[in-house]
């Protein structure tokens, strides 16, 4: 028999529902009047209020003056007005990037700022599974204090695999991982218990770069990220486009040569492997560093030049594939080899009009704003969205921990 205090329609879950709508609009918004949020919520200021109260109780919520901080000479003359906002410390979340050659690791706040981040190198086809995932929590851990650890409201992962949506890996081929509950592994090393989520890199970076934006999420937006392999994940109208498979917006796969050629995928020639394979040909050093090969191309070295701008060309051929098929109105890069693009972008631009035909619009193309994190970042989001929602484990029996 259903729980009638659980029922849609019961008191207790209009309560919760209304509590959710307060938390999620003061996170797009940052600071709201009580009068605001009554409106936003369709509620008398009496009702509104109530669920205000709630919220302080519980530390999520405290009242501010008008004026933000350094905007003081910018407040109205007279008496400030008093406005609501969440507390940023209240809550956190960790974020888990289990990359390549790299692990990062990311604590963003109730407001889903980053409050720090890890780093460190990583050789993921050498390493197994089960050593991967508990380095990866290992640095999380260390990167929080233990005070902060203790309002820890959910752990998310993100890795370069074929999931489905519950986050199980079926394969992580550049890893050498199949068949494995990434998810349940993190969730017996944790000392606490939080939810734990676990979705592929290039769909947490695509969440991340577009949770809790307060601008409109209309139209097609591609993301790709570029390490040694280039995920690519697409939102639509706000919402992360997963494909029948979960391997929606995948154009690191496709096919660039002819069937008479070896096979040459698209992240077989823009991936970092194969710019540093080049480069390391070209420059003659044993082990140089992609940020050298970035200086090069700065000061215009013809060796690094010419590399560069075989990576701009097939970019360019793989964005005009993806855009035949799906249309989008912007496409954002993320990931290390993200940092190539703003020194080639009018040669990514050129190849894209010599290639396409003029009938097509150009899509906007820009770096992320996370940069490296930016996929780590979109797995701590993943537990902040749902803890602003009616999944909240604030709103279950004891606060169980879950998987989903």
């Amino acid at each position: 028999m259903n729980d009638p205090a659980l029922t849609a329609n019961s008191p207790r879950r209009i309560r919760q529902s209304n509590e959710v709508a307060v938390l999620r609009a003061l996170h797009q918004s940052g600071r709201l009047s009580r009068a605001d949020l009554a409106r936003r919520l369709h509620l008398n200021r009496s009702s509104s209020g109530h669920i205000i109260a709630g919220l302080t109780a519980d530390g999520l919520v405290r009242e501010a003056d008008e004026a933000a901080p350094g905007e003081a000479g910018r407040a109205r003359a007279g008496r400030p007005g008093i406005m609501l906002e969440l507390v940023p410390e209240a809550i956190c979340f960790l974020g888990v990037e289990i990359g390549v050659e790299h692990i990062s690791t990311v604590e963003i706040d109730l407001g889903a700022r980053i409050v720090s981040t890890g780093f460190e190198p990583f050789d993921g086809p050498n390493t197994s599974v089960e050593a991967a995932v508990e380095r990866a929590v290992a640095l999380a851990l260390n990167s929080i204090p233990s005070e902060r650890l203790a309002r820890c409201e959910g752990f998310g992962v993100s890795i370069p695999a074929h999931m489905d949506k519950s986050g199980f890996v079926r394969l992580a081929p550049l890893l050498g991982w199949r068949d494995v509950n990434v998810a349940a592994m993190v969730r017996e090393m944790l000392p606490i218990r939080v939810p734990v989520m676990a979705e592929n890199d290039a769909n947490a970076f695509a969440l991340g770069a577009t949770h809790g934006r307060n601008e409109a999420h209309a139209g097609v937006t591609l993301f790709l990220v570029m390490e040694s392999g280039v995920g690519g994940g697409i939102v639509i109208d706000g919402s992360v486009f997963r494909g029948g498979g979960g391997l929606a917006g995948e154009i690191g796969h496709l096919p660039m040569n002819g069937p008479q050629e070896p096979r040459r995928t698209l992240e077989q020639m823009i991936g970092l492997k194969q710019i540093m394979t080049e480069y390391r040909k070209a420059s003659g050093r044993a082990d140089p560093s992609f940020a050298t090969f970035l200086d090069d191309v700065r000061d215009r070295l013809p060796s690094a030049v010419a590399i560069a701008e075989d990576w701009a060309r097939a970019l360019a051929v793989g964005v005009v594939h993806a855009c035949r098929i799906i249309d989008p109105s912007h496409i954002v890069l993320g990931g290390s080899v993200a940092a190539l693009y703003p020194l080639m972008a009018a040669r990514v631009a050129a190849h894209i009009q010599a290639i396409q035909e003029p009938s097509f619009p150009m899509p906007s193309i820009v770096v992320n704003d996370e940069g490296t994190v930016g996929s780590a970042f979109g797995a701590a989001c993943m537990l902040h969205q749902r803890y602003l929602s009616m999944e909240s484990r604030r709103f279950s029996e004891g606060g169980a921990e879950d998987s989903d």
